[in-house]
């Protein structure tokens, strides 16, 4: 998903117009970068943080010709997820490995109960099989 695609989904999402919400998301990374370029920490609380970390110089090698080089400190943004992120992306996987079984079993009433409840629907998969 690019900006523009994520734009369409968010205003889609919460009802907006997509020039709000370009702006927000303008004024969102403009203010992360800018936080995270002064040094400090931005925390939201289940998606993750944005930080800075510092590299230290070192020598390398270059790859095409195998010279050593000297390679600058630096200073790298990161983004540590969140447990309720890193949950989600869990929860999903092991839906897939679930749904995988339910397949090689030849039942789907399995695959049907899991994503079931994974989506928070009623199931019924007495009835559809």
């Amino acid at each position: 998903m690019n900006k523009t695609e994520l734009i369409a989904a968010v205003a889609e999402a919460s009802g907006k117009s997509k020039a709000d919400v370009k702006d927000v998301l303008d004024a969102l990374t403009a203010q992360i970068v800018k936080t995270v370029k002064a040094g400090d920490e931005i925390t939201l609380v289940g998606f993750g943080t944005f930080k800075s970390a510092k590299r230290e110089a070192r020598t390398g090698r270059n790859p095409a010709t195998g010279a050593t080089i000297q390679i600058p400190a630096s200073v790298q943004p990161k983004f540590v997820a969140g447990k309720q992120f890193k949950d989600a992306l869990n929860r999903l996987c092991r839906v897939f490995e679930l749904s995988k079984k339910a397949v090689k079993s030849s039942s789907l009433r399995p695959l049907i109960f899991v994503f079931s409840c994974v989506l928070g629907i009623p199931h019924f998969s007495h009835r559809l099989i």
